[in-house]
């Protein structure tokens, strides 16, 4: 049916099979870095959980995830920006907006290639119904060519019209499910980063509570960490 459908129907269907191995891909791929990441950012979370301080927890927590190192730089960043430490509330609003910003940069990498995925879904039934329209003019016309309504004649050109159709369902289908599993599986990952940046916020509110005097913020006590190997 494909070998003896029109150049047109043809390159349809090669379109839409080219479509469906499309998706396959970014579903085996973006499946792989979902569960890496959310196997990590769990890891992370443990880590927050399990500290008294940020300082505790930073290093155990950016080897971990790259994306908890964000939020734990923006804190670094701000800290070290804040000359007056004892603006405890102007720190954390600050520290707030800063996690609001990485959270939404972390959400729209997240969804790199599934727009592809609801490009495909939406488009890859008409796609596939053009296909299947050329055909049966195509078959129209050869049934004015002959003369004859004979159903041998005029059966397989609309069977391979058909076809098109079918390509674009078999493309379309799979596309739009895993688009929607994808949205829900980023969404409880950006659920669980916005949980773990909770966890950060709490351990610098601990930290800056603290009084003056025994206060160590985290930048400085990272710093120190890592200063120590040197003079070693």
């Amino acid at each position: 049916m494909f070998m003896s459908a029109d150049i047109v129907v043809k390159a349809v269907m090669l379109g839409l099979i080219f479509a469906s191995v499309l998706t396959w891909t970014i579903w085996l791929a973006k499946t792989l870095e979902l569960f890496g990441m959310r196997r990590r950012l769990r890891r992370a979370q443990r880590s927050l959980t399990m500290a008294r301080s940020l300082a505790d927890a930073a290093p155990a927590a950016t080897r971990a995830s790259g994306h908890v190192a964000l939020l734990i730089e923006a804190v670094e960043a701000e800290l070290k920006r804040s000359a007056d430490r004892r603006d405890t509330e102007g720190i954390k609003e600050r520290i707030t907006a800063r996690f609001e910003r990485i959270e939404a940069a972390v959400g729209r990498k997240m969804m790199r290639a599934t727009g592809i995925l609801a490009t495909i879904g939406a488009t890859a039934p008409f796609v596939g119904l053009f296909g299947t329209v050329w055909g049966i003019m195509n078959s129209f016309i050869g049934i004015s060519r002959l003369h004859t309504t004979n159903l041998a004649v005029v059966a397989p050109g609309i069977a391979e019209a058909l076809l098109a159709t079918a390509f674009g369902l078999a493309a379309a289908i799979p596309a739009v499910v895993i688009y929607n599993m994808f949205a829900r599986s980023i969404g409880h990952y950006r659920a669980l980063y916005a949980d773990a940046s909770v966890e950060i916020l709490t351990l610098v509110s601990r930290d800056l509570s603290q009084p003056p005097a025994t206060r160590l913020d985290t930048f400085d006590q990272r710093r120190r960490h890592a200063a120590v190997p040197m003079a070693e």
